[in-house]
This record gives structure tokens, C-alpha cells and sequence, in this order.
């Protein structure tokens, strides 16, 4: 992706990431009040600690692009209002624990500039689950029609603006193409156009051209909203390459993985997956909020987001699941029998067994035989049941 060249631009920042309150992009989401309590995050709450040397912080920094004026009226004015709030920042910046390591790494991948790990910030306060009434929803606050036109699919199972793989994906070739497209690969431009849209930027774009002006983000007259859209994100990034300076006390978050990604060839309630993993059930839900009948979706998901450290257990329990169902079993309806009692003692949920089954309730009758994934109890305790 070429760059294009501006006044302020291609320096590499000492400095990292931080977090915003402010208006959302596409969707105009209001920012969150700088006086409201953010509550912290449940899934991971750890004591913050003194900015670590070789963290999350530091690649962020290192990867920065854009050279900031400290003294550029639009960029200081941000400074000044956030160095008003810092504790607001930090509990953001712990809101971003999970999602930090692997934006940062899609960045990297693409060779863009790290300072855009800081638009969900000013989009979401990093929630993947945020939704603002005017339809904008997800981690980048899409729109629904920018949602769909992007190929992120939403129906009753499921919404793509919600999974934060997909819409981050999205957003970033969002951000390139318009690049590419319209501005030379100016990506402040494309920012711009990311919060007003590409035709309110080349309007102001041709407009400052005519008048002589280079027709840079510096120099153009857009929506005030837009006006302090990269302001913001500078001003973030310089806060955030000196943290002691202002006061900013940033989580110490590692280099490193927060979740793995685990192929899920079949449908299950996330409520057995978690079970069957050992992670919490509200831990699990939090990092797939696509989902939104807590069930995998493989033709829309494939992947499941899970913990990192449970990424083995879990595949060893999808494999062993995958090996009962080769071997399955059957059963004969007894006097007495529910389907939650023969879900509960073969260890598998009743919705899996309704579905292996083909059933559509949780209806059974005596003498009716039931195909049993066999992978609970053994095949002896299994004999002494039932047979046909």
C-alpha cells in the first residue's frame, strides 16, 4: 500500500496505546460521558501495574507512523481534555486486555500503522458488545449497511458486526481501500472518510484544492465530528508514547495471545462447550458475541474463541466427542425416563441429544429408541440400561 506524504507524517512515535471516549465513527456514537463510571472488565481482572518494558505497549509504540505536533491546536485541545480523565483510560485500556495482541497483530500483518489499534477506542471503549441506537453496533461500529455491503452477514443466529474477527478484518480492508482508492494511500484521509464518509471527504478535498490548499486532513473544512476524528487518535498515541508524563497508569498486558481460535465442526450450546472445557460459561459467551443464541454456528463461525490456555483441553474434548459419536450407542425409552436424565447421565446436553436425534421437543416415549453418542460412562454401565 503506498503511503502518501504529509506534512505530519511517517516517524516512528516512542509511545503506545490508549483509549477514547469520545464520538463513534460511522454511527455517530456518542462518546462515553467523561464522568460516567465504566465498570471494569469481569473476565480478566488483574492489579494494575507499572507500564512493563517488552508488553503490549511497547510493540504498539513501536509500530506508530504518524508524527504528532504536540502544539497543533486540534491534537493539544484532546490532550488536555483526556489528561482530565486518566483513570477513565485505564480502565478502558483493561477493557481492551483480550482483543489487544491480535489487533495489533493484524496490523503488523498488513503493514499499516499501529495508531489505528486505537479506533475502537474511540468507536466501542473496545466492548465488542456496544450497540448504539441509531443501528451502529461491534467493536468498529458498524452500520448495518456498511455491515452488509462489507460482507458481514447478520440474521437471528448470528451478526458479523458482533464477531470480533470478521469486523475487525473488515474494518481494516474498509480503511485500505479507501486508501488505495481515493487518497494515494493517505490512511488519515481514509480515516476521515471512515467517519463521514468517502463523499463528504472528497467534496471538501476538491473544495481545498481549488483554493489553493494542499488538500491534506489539515486542510480541509469537514463535520466537527470528523474535524477531531484523527486529532483524537493523536493525541491517544501521544499521551500513550509517555504515560508517566500524564499520568496514565496502563495495565501491564503481555506480548502475547489472549485466546485461541478452535475449529468447530458441529452445533453446541456454548453453555456444553464451556462445560466440557472447564471455562466459565459468561467468559466464553464474552469472547463470541456473534453468537447470538449461544450456539456455534460452523457455516457462519468456524472458528470458537476461546481462552488461550484452554485451547488444548478443548480440542481433546471435540476430538473425543467427535470419536463417541463414530461409535454411537442406542437406547430404549423406559417408564420414567426424560430426555434431560439420559442427557445428564451420557454426559452429553439435551440439545445435542435432540438433535442427534432429530427430535424437535424434548418429548419421548416409552419403547422409543434413542441414538446415544457413547461418551459417558462405559460401555458395561451402558449394557446394564437398555437395550433394544
Amino acid at each position: 500500500m503506498n503511503q502518501y506524504p504529509s506534512r505530519r507524517r511517517i516517524r516512528h512515535l516512542a509511545g503506545g496505546l490508549l483509549l477514547t471516549l469520545s464520538v463513534s465513527a460511522n454511527a455517530q456514537t456518542s462518546a462515553l460521558p467523561a464522568t460516567a463510571p465504566v465498570s471494569a472488565p469481569f473476565w480478566d481482572a488483574l492489579m494494575l501495574q507499572p507500564f512493563a518494558q517488552g508488553d503490549i505497549w511497547t510493540r504498539m509504540r513501536d509500530n506508530f507512523q504518524w508524527e504528532i505536533d504536540a502544539q497543533e491546536p486540534r491534537v493539544q485541545k484532546w490532550i488536555d481534555y483526556y489528561r482530565r480523565y486518566p483513570g477513565n483510560i485505564t480502565t478502558i485500556a483493561e477493557r481492551a486486555r483480550p482483543w489487544l495482541y491480535w489487533v495489533v497483530s493484524e496490523l503488523e500483518r498488513r503493514d499499516m500503522p499501529g495508531e489505528i489499534a486505537l479506533l475502537p477506542f474511540i468507536e466501542s471503549a473496545y466492548d465488542p458488545t456496544a450497540r448504539h441506537a441509531g443501528g451502529a453496533t461491534g467493536m468498529w461500529q458498524f452500520m448495518p449497511g456498511t455491515g452488509d455491503a462489507l460482507g458481514l452477514r447478520r440474521d437471528r443466529a448470528y451478526d458479523g458486526r458482533l464477531d470480533v474477527i470478521a469486523s475487525t478484518k473488515a474494518a481494516l480492508n474498509y480503511i485500505q481501500q479507501q486508501a488505495d482508492q481515493w487518497y494515494r494511500g493517505d490512511i488519515e484521509l481514509s480515516l476521515a472518510a471512515y467517519n463521514a464518509g468517502a463523499g463528504t471527504v472528497n467534496r471538501a478535498r476538491r473544495g481545498a484544492i481549488a483554493a489553493g490548499k494542499p488538500g491534506d486532513y489539515w486542510s480541509l473544512k469537514l463535520p466537527r465530528q470528523t474535524m477531531n476524528y484523527v486529532p483524537k487518535l493523536l493525541a491517544l498515541s501521544r499521551m500513550i508514547a509517555n504515560p508517566d508524563r500524564y499520568d496514565i497508569a496502563l495495565p501491564s498486558i503481555p506480548d502475547q495471545p489472549a485466546f485461541a481460535r478452535v475449529p468447530i465442526a458441529g452445533r453446541l450450546d456454548l453453555a456444553h462447550v464451556a462445560q466440557m472445557a472447564g471455562i466459565s460459561r459468561t467468559r466464553l459467551e464474552y469472547l463470541n458475541p456473534a453468537l447470538l443464541q449461544k450456539t456455534t454456528l460452523p457455516s457462519r463461525a468456524p472458528e470458537l474463541l476461546v481462552p488461550h490456555r484452554f485451547k488444548n483441553t478443548l480440542v481433546a474434548m471435540l476430538a473425543k466427542r467427535q470419536e463417541a459419536f463414530a461409535q454411537g450407542d442406542r437406547y430404549q425409552v423406559r417408564r420414567g425416563d426424560s430426555l434431560s436424565a439420559l442427557a445428564a447421565h451420557y454426559a452429553v446436553s439435551v440439545s445435542e441429544l435432540r438433535r442427534y436425534n432429530g427430535l424437535h421437543s424434548d418429548v419421548i416415549h416409552v419403547g422409543q429408541v434413542l441414538n446415544i453418542p457413547a461418551q459417558g460412562g462405559t460401555r458395561e454401565h451402558q449394557n446394564t440400561l437398555v437395550r433394544r
